[in-house]
């Protein structure tokens, strides 16, 4: 699949306007059926490629677009989650920074 393609099996006459965020390939046991001992074939089962990988978090974006975002009454839940997110992630960045500046008793 090339840039600006529709996915392989994605079928208009059967699947009917475009979704982008179902997965048109071929169905498959939902990770909540999966038993543990049948976990690692169910992994290996898994498109790890980078498309495949790059194609699993535009669906997950365009799930939580249609879900929060595109809704017709807007709550103030995506931008919380945005806000979140994004103070979770830069105190990631920063924590190397800001574990120096820690208030610790010594004990001798």
């Amino acid at each position: 699949m090339a840039w600006g393609e529709y996915p392989a099996g994605y079928n208009p006459k059967v699947h009917g306007p475009f979704d982008p965020a179902r997965f048109y390939g071929k169905a498959d046991t939902a990770l909540a059926n999966v038993k543990l001992g049948e976990l690692g074939t169910w992994i290996g089962r898994r498109n790890l490629s980078v498309g495949g990988i790059t194609g699993g978090f535009s669906r997950g974006f365009w799930r939580w677009q249609h879900k929060y975002l595109q809704a017709k009454k807007v709550g103030i839940a995506p931008f919380l989650q945005v806000t979140v997110g994004a103070m979770i992630f830069f105190y990631a960045l920063n924590y190397g920074k800001m574990k120096h500046h820690r208030n610790m008793k010594y004990h001798w």
